[in-house]
């Protein structure tokens, strides 16, 4: 199976489509995702809040028809696959401000809060779960908060998942990757990549995990 991430940065063109069709993935888990975005040859399924009037939080587009199922945080959409639960979410960022759906005065407590909702939601060792989580998970953590980095590697341990993309560069190359996709410690790693996108399309590039289902 190839999964892949991508924060759309809220624009939806025709090399937005492209880029991700040549990306080839089974499943995409989006984030800031336009209310046109359309992908021939994909169901999506997107979250029922908005970022914007224009724009969802997060999407999982997927070939396979899923299973739609509740957000299991306003800014995170999940679907089921055969079996697996499919979890695209947005994770707070340093400025994010309190406005809903965030909950907490800082980063760290906002993104620990948010953990608590996905942690209650989304089932262990069945779980795959991706895309902008602003927190780098090893290396300098500019953007993150230290106990957001926490609750997050916490989530994936309580949850039996490995986070394929911890160690691939974010796009400056300073710091490691904050786009991320990871899945249950069973399945192996064929390959796991960033594609470099131009700026005008996204400041985010895209993250592909190539995965062995076992």
């Amino acid at each position: 199976m190839r999964i892949g991430t991508w924060n759309l940065a809220g624009t939806w063109t025709s090399s937005h489509a492209q880029i991700l069709q040549v990306g080839a993935c089974d499943v995409w888990l989006l984030t800031e995702v336009p209310a046109d975005a359309t992908l021939e040859g994909y169901y999506g399924h997107v979250t029922e809040h908005r970022m914007d009037p224009g724009q969802h939080w997060a999407g999982v587009f997927s070939r396979d028809r899923p299973l739609v199922m509740p957000d299991p945080h306003p800014a995170s959409a999940a679907v089921e696959l055969g079996g697996h639960v499919f979890c695209a979410s947005v994770l707070p960022w340093r400025s994010c401000g309190t406005d809903h759906p965030w909950v907490g005065s800082s980063q760290g407590e906002k993104t620990a809060r948010t953990i608590e909702a996905l942690a209650s939601a989304l089932p262990a060792r069945r779980t795959v779960w991706g895309g902008d989580w602003n927190h780098a998970l090893c290396g300098p953590n500019h953007g993150g908060s230290a106990l957001g980095r926490t609750v997050i590697t916490a989530l994936a341990g309580t949850l039996g998942l490995k986070v394929a993309t911890a160690r691939l560069f974010h796009r400056t190359e300073r710091m490691c990757s904050i786009d991320h996709v990871a899945f249950p410690e069973r399945w192996t790693t064929n390959e796991a990549l960033r594609i470099p996108v131009p700026d005008p399309l996204s400041d985010h590039d895209v993250y592909i995990v190539d995965v062995h289902i076992t």
